[in-house]
């Protein structure tokens, strides 16, 4: 029988650019064994994008969150560490078996702690990070109040946790050894529910929450009533204030959002409707002002989809968003003067249902996490063109929903 800090087993493909798997050396399997607790895997050099001396000396980790239980047809088995070598091949050290789906995962601000949240689940985990080795410890849990908890984030002063806990938002205290104390406040979510035959099941629902740029303001896109809802909190009392909400199109479905890295805008993947609207944010008043609706699918494709995750690169001059359907990751240009959007391409996911993607810490690479193929593909970014290229790396890994960096 496992135990919690047991290594599940793994294996690294290499796979050409067309997603077919490559002879002889392009596939090498491990199966860890139990004297070794670690696997380390050596395939074809990877070129990468240059990083700074710093960057080059220190490990960098991957942490992936996953779903696991047989009602989302899950093959994970909770939260695992990987280091990411210099020429970018991954190797497994520890999975942490956890509360069922730990479907999202995030850090305090000073990467000291890390924390989840559980798909189907009402509760939100600590674990303290082991340095400098990256390993994960359990510190505690603490009831959510609400169902299918799907997002999390430290405020700016790194005293609470922030959740969308399914039904509305909910604030947990950071205690000094890293544990979560009980809910300091926790606000259902207001607005009609959409006309869309997934909003009208399952109802309210803010599907992410993110502070803005200058942390004054947290928004939370309610995929179930059509709003950007966006919230104050008081950091002396950990409660949240009402400040208004941003609507979208009837039965849009807004997903997650993206801050603009240098200019007022934020960009919100419409998971119902597969668009991605534009705003101008206002950060003094704290609202959100409509100016861009644009679909994330070719014109040509007919099938169903919804999109999931939307992230923007480091220079602002792109946006890229994953369609779960069309299997891909649609790059966009950004208009440096309007932040309106104009579609590049199209890339292949090379795998299934890709829930989550996210760019290293360099914005030079883009691993992208395929749900139903139970896999994370890697692709590098053309500094130029901003297109994602795949290199040839596959880490395969049960039922991936999240991935997070950070250096030892």
């Amino acid at each position: 029988m496992k135990t919690q800090g047991d290594v599940s087993p793994f294996t690294a493909v290499e796979r050409s650019a067309s997603g077919a798997l490559s002879e002889g050396n392009g596939r090498r399997s491990f199966l860890l064994g139990a004297a070794g607790g670690m696997a380390s895997l050596a395939i074809g050099s990877l070129p990468v994008r240059p990083a700074a001396a710093e960057e080059r000396t220190a490990p960098l980790f991957a942490y992936v969150g996953c779903f696991t239980t047989e009602r989302r047809h899950a093959k994970g088995k909770g939260i695992s560490l990987y280091r990411v070598d210099p020429n970018g091949v991954w190797t497994l050290l520890q999975t942490l078996e956890t509360v069922p789906n730990p479907q999202f995962i995030a850090f305090d601000r000073q990467q000291r702690f890390l924390y989840s949240v559980h798909g189907d689940g009402s509760e939100v985990c600590a674990y303290e990070i082991e340095k400098p080795g990256g390993r994960i410890r359990f510190l505690n849990k603490q009831p959510t109040a609400g169902g299918n908890s799907t997002h999390l984030t430290p405020d700016p002063s790194n005293r609470y946790i922030v959740i969308g806990n399914g039904v509305g938002v909910a604030v947990f205290p950071i205690n000094p050894d890293g544990s979560l104390s009980p809910f300091t406040d926790m606000v259902p979510a207001t607005g009609e529910i959409g006309p869309h035959r997934n909003q009208v099941s399952a109802g309210a629902h803010p599907h992410y929450v993110s502070f803005d740029p200058s942390g004054r303001f947290l928004v939370a896109p309610d995929r179930g009533v059509d709003r950007i809802q966006i919230y104050r909190l008081d950091g002396s009392t950990g409660k949240l204030t009402a400040n208004g909400y941003a609507p979208t199109r009837p039965g849009a479905g807004p997903r997650h959002l993206a801050f603009h890295p240098e200019k007022p805008w934020a960009y919100v993947c419409d998971e119902l409707d597969s668009t991605v609207t534009a705003y101008a944010w206002d950060s003094e008043r704290g609202e959100l002002k409509p100016f861009q609706v644009i679909p994330t699918l070719p014109e040509t494709f007919i099938g169903k989809n919804s999109p999931a995750e939307i992230q923007a690169a480091p220079s602002g001059r792109f946006i890229y968003v994953s369609n779960r359907g069309h299997d891909s990751i649609v790059t966009f240009a950004v208009d440096p003067a309007t932040g309106r959007l104009a579609p590049l391409d199209w890339e292949p996911t090379r795998g299934r249902t890709p829930r989550f993607f996210t760019l290293d810490p360099i914005g030079g690479m883009l691993y992208a996490a395929n749900l139903q193929s139970h896999d994370i593909v890697a692709f590098r970014i053309d500094p130029a063109s901003g297109k994602p290229t795949p290199t040839g790396l596959v880490v395969e890994t049960g039922s991936p929903s999240c991935i997070i960096f950070a250096r030892a």
